[in-house]
């Protein structure tokens, strides 16, 4: 699945890997191209799967004319060996049928890297929460048994607050709980998956709507930040994300002006 761009592969053991779920607002891929633009990251190698819509274009975090021409992929990953820190950017949907295979092929690639922690970066429709999901942050996390044995309480130290499970069938109240994250694509099908095959995975995610989804993204990674320490924050302030070059045409080139 994972395909290197170097003749030998790299080593991701005991490296911290994220990744983004494709889902409602594409706040996790979004999430991620600051993540990739502010640390500079270089890329290793893609993923290779027909579970993918497959797409190609220019280099999206191009700083100057010498790497403009570099062809990126539907799925890439990126590299940085001083931080130990990995990160899988997604930049197409995934073919519905072929889901449950694609959450597969990752969760076993995941477990066969070595990594030290996953953590997923999500969301969901925030016109579809519950009572109890309407008070306080839109932010939530989730974490497996082997990911709980890893922080500890360290995330509820931090007064994270953890996804709320809903009743399975309303107003039975002793009915059997589930987590409900519409919008989420495969965020809990990958959660799912990483509790079975004991990986240490976290999902961090935040309840938002379609549109300009950039401060969700910036509010998520600023919240991620506050456990990982990605970019130092001298006196608590907040980090400043280098936005990559190909932002500029995130919401078309602008009206024409022969149209006034």
């Amino acid at each position: 699945m994972f395909v290197s761009v170097e003749c030998s592969p790299p080593s991701f053991k005991d490296f911290t890997f994220i990744m983004p779920a494709v889902s409602v607002g594409n706040v996790g891929q979004l999430a991620v191209d600051l993540v990739v633009s502010t640390l500079n990251m270089c890329r290793v190698g893609y993923l290779h799967t027909d579970c993918l819509i497959p797409m190609a274009g220019n280099n999206p975090y191009t700083t100057t004319a010498e790497n403009d021409n570099g062809l990126n992929t539907s799925a890439e990953v990126f590299s940085s060996m001083d931080l130990k820190l990995a990160v899988l950017q997604i930049r197409s949907p995934i073919i519905q049928t072929k889901s449950k295979k694609f959450r597969q092929l990752l969760v076993s690639w995941i477990k066969t890297s070595g990594f030290s922690k996953t953590v997923v970066l999500s969301s969901s429709h925030a016109y579809q929460r519950d009572d109890q999901q309407l008070l306080g942050t839109s932010l939530r996390y989730m974490q497996t048994p082997s990911m709980q044995k890893e922080t500890g309480d360290c995330l509820k130290e931090m007064n994270w607050k953890e996804m709320e499970t809903i009743s399975a069938f309303p107003g039975v109240s002793d009915s059997v709980q589930r987590v409900y994250m519409p919008g989420g694509g495969i965020t809990k099908g990958l959660f799912t998956a990483s509790c079975a095959m004991d990986i240490p995975l976290a999902v961090v995610l935040i309840f938002c709507s379609e549109g300009d989804n950039i401060p969700d993204a910036i509010c998520l990674l600023n919240h991620m930040n506050t456990w990982l320490h990605l970019v130092d924050t001298p006196n608590q302030t907040q980090p400043k994300w280098r936005i990559p070059a190909s932002w500029r045409l995130l919401f078309g080139s602008g009206l024409p002006p022969a149209l006034f």
